[in-house]
């Protein structure tokens, strides 16, 4: 139990140390200070709050006020007010978008209420850096209830009984795949945790290691004793320090508290967990590409059978589940089988961690039960489509998803839902696209970005995907033909059907996924030779309304490639040949007479 009267949690993460919340701490602990009221208010750390778009964030306790946009110098406002004087600081309140009335508690705001946080239930609400507030939230308790009460099988009977499924992606039943490391004999075995996230857009894993790293601790401890291992590693990539930081503070806690180490909770288990880095590499979130870079090798996959779980890191048998996996664990144990899977859906239990960005309201991370639509996800959740525009596409999985449509929108989502749609779960990027997005160019871009991270093992993967992206290419610079759009999908089915892994079976879901829904904006690029959305930009044309133009003369002067030609006080006309499309003459015209056409 706190000693203080009231604490003050900052948000921490990433995003919000981007936006100078550390700088906000400073002040705030320099402002209690002057106010004599160090020894009755504690200023906390945490980890990411969810709602991103609103940061930095500071909450209250106990009165659990949420204050957002919160700067370093609102900070000596915040403690002269709300903690001396006991009034609210309005204008740092959220304001609900529809009633427009100023919400103090975030249980009644949209972005949280149909929010249910399991993997994400401590990132916010500890300091991620003290093991003692993990503790006092039920930390460490599963593994010692565990420990002195079950048998691994009983553990493993829970899991599968609860139908926790892999969040890395594939969704594989996870109590399933301990049971197939347990039974493997061996005189060694390992843990690992895969927290190598790497989709475009994805921060769900870096933030639950960033806000409630002890989980993950937990999780793989009881992992280890689940499947015989006494050997844990973490692979993290390099480009996420603080997550790094604070899990080397986990760890040096927990084998202080004996929690790590040898004879855990007095027993004869002993559990360790070491860290290892990544440099970055989409492929290695696929877990045989994923071992081979933990063992100094180049990190491509191979062919399985046999699976890790059988022949893995070190040709020893290795578990390999995803963070927010892991983070699932531990309250599973505590509150039971049957509460986890009285949520979500009859083949989906329990929640997702959706990272929900793109040309949403509400940014940020959430938490939802398997089973809710992405209408619910994108108009309730994340307030719906910025500047009111419309909405078009919402991208689910990453660079291995798809893009869905209105016509999906009141589909549950779960695993089987998804990959039903085109798309898949994936590790739970979403990327929500707004009426002026090209589907081609969008197709493209994941294409590029799979292209880039591929090993090149396999031709399918490393030719194919190339392929792929020259046709679109060529589509967008204006010069495709209807023969490319066969070309595309025939090429498309041939990669999923032929390549190694995971990565490149389901590279061409981008492509697969905007040809079947938005076949009619291909047809335009290769029959009208022309972009709907105006954002390919060799099909683009800026035209001059001669009705409109009065001959002022100034687009001609700001054309960086004199494109423009005309006499004073007459209509101006567009050299198309010579135009580069920057768009400068538009932007200074005064009269509204240049458009794309």
């Amino acid at each position: 139990m706190t000693k203080f009267k009231n604490q003050v949690l900052v948000c921490a993460g990433t995003g919000c140390r981007a936006s100078q919340s550390e700088n906000i701490v400073q002040n705030l602990i320099r402002s209690i200070d002057e106010n004599g009221l160090e020894d009755e208010v504690q200023v906390v750390r945490t980890g990411c709050f969810g709602f991103c778009e609103k940061g930095p964030i500071v909450k209250m306790m106990p009165d659990n006020t949420f204050y957002v946009h919160v700067s370093p110098d609102d900070a000596s406002e915040l403690v002269s007010e709300h903690l001396v004087k006991g009034r609210k600081v309005d204008r740092l309140l959220y304001t609900d978008p529809e009633t427009h009335k100023k919400i103090t508690d975030s249980k009644h705001m949209g972005f949280y209420k149909k929010q249910i946080r399991i993997a994400l239930r401590n990132c916010g609400f500890v300091n991620p850096e003290d093991i003692d507030e993990y503790i006092a939230h039920d930390g460490y308790q599963a593994l010692g209830k565990i420990l002195s009460e079950m048998t691994p099988e009983e553990v493993i009977d829970i899991l599968k009984k609860s139908g926790l499924r892999g969040r890395g992606g594939g969704g594989f039943p996870t109590g399933l795949k301990w049971e197939l490391t347990r039974k493997v004999e061996a005189d060694q075995k390992y843990v690992v945790c895969n927290a190598d996230e790497g989709d475009p857009g994805a921060f769900m894993d870096r933030s639950i290691l960033e806000g409630d790293p002890h989980t993950v601790l937990e999780a793989m401890a009881i992992n280890g004793y689940c499947t015989g291992a006494s050997k844990g590693l973490i692979y993290i990539r390099a480009e996420y320090p603080l997550a790094i930081e604070r899990l080397k503070i986990a760890i040096d806690q927990a084998r202080e508290y004996g929690l790590l180490g040898e004879n855990i909770f007095g027993t004869d288990f002993s559990f360790d967990i070491e860290l290892r880095y990544g440099a970055g590499a989409f492929v290695c979130g696929e877990e045989t590409a994923l071992i081979h870079s933990m063992e100094g090798l180049r990190g491509e996959p191979t062919v399985k059978p046999p699976f890790p779980s059988k022949s893995g890191y070190k040709g020893k048998p290795t578990n390999v589940n995803n963070v927010e996996t892991y983070a699932n664990v531990p309250v599973i144990i505590l509150k039971g089988a049957d509460w986890f899977a009285s949520i979500g859906t009859e083949k989906s239990k329990g929640t997702k961690v959706f990272a929900l960005a793109g040309k949403v309201n509400n940014v940020g991370l959430i938490e939802v039960p398997m089973g809710t639509t992405l209408r619910e996800v994108i108009f309730d959740i994340g307030g719906g489509i910025k500047g009111g525009k419309k909405f078009k596409a919402v991208q689910t999985g990453g660079p291995s998803g798809g893009c869905l449509t209105e016509k999906h929108l009141d589909i549950p989502i779960d695993y089987d839902n998804l990959i039903a749609s085109g798309s898949m779960m994936g590790s739970g990027g979403m990327i929500v696209m707004d009426e002026d997005d090209c589907m081609v160019s969008v197709a493209k871009f994941y294409l590029d970005f799979t292209v880039e991270e591929s090993c090149g093992k396999c031709a399918p993967c490393r030719i194919g995907n190339k392929r792929l992206y020259e046709i679109l290419d060529t589509i967008t610079q204006g010069k495709g033909t209807e023969e490319d759009l066969f070309k595309l999908r025939n090429l498309g089915n041939v990669i999923k059907d032929t390549s190694l892994c995971g990565l490149g079976q389901t590279s061409p879901n981008p492509v697969l996924s905007t040809m079947e829904n938005f076949y009619d904006e291909y047809l335009a690029h290769v029959k009208d030779h022309k972009c709907p959305s105006g954002q390919c930009k060799a099909l683009m044309q800026y035209i001059i309304n001669a009705d409109a133009c009065v001959g002022c003369t100034l687009c001609a002067r700001v054309c960086p490639v004199d494109a423009i030609s005309g006499e004073k006080k007459m209509p101006h006309e567009i050299d198309q040949d010579v135009c580069i499309k920057c768009g400068a003459c538009m932007e200074k015209c005064k009269f509204g007479a240049i458009f794309i056409q």
